[in-house]
């Protein structure tokens, strides 16, 4: 159901996709979906842990790589999930469920950038200021369609901040 759900959720949108759609990409019943979830914003916070969990396997393969090439693999990776961060955004809003999720997220996300900034050897600097740059950065280059290079070239000029420091 999760695989039928992300799918969904991530080519068609998570309005135009209804629970009986679901249970037909997933070949069940339309109540055994709610054998297993509450509501379809559930579903969506099961679809968020489960590509949560894949990204942070994909990205233990580029904790190596420089700081600018980590901050684009994370840039590149929520843009092949637009649909999705658009669609917590707007939910988070409207779905206790959904805000607790997109909450967790940001805490996760920030403390793992901030350790990934201190084990960078950044110092002398608000890291907390930093990481809250990162993020708004981040979300601004979600926000807007930009040009790869443009992308590269915001992504270069943050990181060069942190390793002049």
């Amino acid at each position: 159901m999760i695989t039928a759900a992300r799918r969904l959720f991530i080519e068609d949108g998570y309005e135009a996709t209804s629970m009986s759609a679901l249970a037909k990409a997933a070949g069940v019943s339309g109540n055994t979906i709610y054998w297993y979830f509450g509501d379809k914003d559930d579903v969506l916070v099961a679809v968020l842990n489960a590509v949560l969990s894949d990204a942070l396997t994909d990205y233990q393969e580029v904790t190596a790589r420089p700081l600018e090439e980590q901050l684009l693999w994370v840039v590149r990776t929520l843009q092949q999930m637009r649909r999705l961060v658009a669609t917590v955004h707007a939910r988070a809003t409207q779905s206790p469920a959904v805000d607790g999720w997109h909450t967790g997220f940001h805490l996760m996300t920030e403390t793992l950038l901030r350790s990934t900034l201190e084990q960078s050897g950044l110092t002398g600097v608000n890291i907390d200021a930093e990481v809250k740059i990162a993020v708004f950065t981040i979300e601004g280059l979600l926000s807007h369609n930009l040009e790869d290079a443009d992308q590269q070239a915001i992504c270069r000029r943050l990181t060069q901040q942190w390793t002049s420091s």
